[in-house]
């Protein structure tokens, strides 16, 4: 049988839908998105995240800077930025010109309006078992598992990638969920050998069709969040097609996991509106 295919559209839909009502119980909720210099890619995924924020009820505030622009007019802005009661959430869009230390300004943005969750103090509550911001992508991920059932618990699950925005928050979180876990990366030795063993897969790496049918155990669930588009224009997953006559579930490329990552950020802008008015406790606050 093939297998079912995890629909991260629909759900992210739902989900959309549920922020839409929780922000006119708030009555406003301000999401300020930073961009440096005009990248493609990042000009995509703005696009799309201030539609989905503004079909969602969100006051999103598109900011927009040259890409010459200095370091220390950027921790300038985003200090502005974190002083501004009109704004609960901010999104610095990834990367930045090489001449900004990315860093830097991620740790400049304050900890409860980090929606994205790559602050340090986001970052280890994650790893301590204590999840305030999480990056929307493993938080999708996680959702689309509850949605169809799936319990991580005594599972073995395998995450190809070790970024800070994916591979590691989607282990922290499937280890919080009673996974056994396995981190796999550029160096893993035997890759095909470690995803065999999983009940569920988390793909992660950019990397086209790195997974493919014969490394997938029958009947597992396999997510795949790489997206890589070729000359031809076309979308690719880090999951080979085929692999849907293996699995048990997977998501599909498109319509898997970018739907989730847009829905789950747009939940944390209303999660930020929470901390910052004192409805949800923040321990930086």
């Amino acid at each position: 049988m093939p297998a079912t295919l995890m629909d991260g559209k629909a759900l992210a839909e739902r989900i959309r839908g549920d922020v839409a009502r929780e922000i006119s119980e708030l009555g406003h909720v301000g999401l300020a998105t930073v961009l440096v210099g005009e990248d493609p890619a990042s000009e995509v995924y703005i696009r799309l995240k201030h539609g989905a924020a503004k079909e969602a009820g969100i006051d999103a505030r598109d900011v927009r800077l040259d890409a010459s622009t200095s370091e220390s007019d950027v921790l300038a802005l985003v200090d502005d930025l974190n002083a501004d009661d009109e704004v609960d959430g901010i999104l610095v869009q990834l990367p930045l010109p090489s001449h900004i230390d990315e860093t830097r300004v991620t740790y400049a943005v304050a900890p409860h309006k980090d929606v994205d969750g790559f602050h340090p103090v986001n970052a280890g509550n994650l790893y301590l078992g204590t999840p305030l911001h999480i990056p929307a992508t493993p938080a999708g991920c996680m959702a689309l598992l509850e949605e169809y059932g799936v319990d991580p618990k005594g599972k073995n699950a395998v995450v190809i990638g070790r970024s800070e925005i994916v591979g590691r928050p989607a282990a922290m979180l499937l280890l919080q969920a009673h996974a056994t876990v396995t981190i796999c990366h550029s160096r893993t030795v035997d890759l095909g050998g470690e995803v065999r063993r999983a009940d569920i897969v988390v793909a992660a790496v950019g990397v086209p069709g790195i997974v493919s049918p014969d490394m997938v155990k029958p009947g597992a669930t396999v997510i795949d969040v790489g997206l890589t588009r070729g000359e031809d224009g076309k979308i690719r997953g880090d999951v080979d097609p085929a692999v849907a006559d293996v699995a048990g579930l997977l998501t599909p490329m498109p319509g898997g996991t970018g739907p989730m990552t847009i829905a789950l950020l747009l939940e944390s802008a209303v999660k930020a509106a929470r901390y910052r008015r004192g409805l949800l406790p923040y321990p930086t606050l």
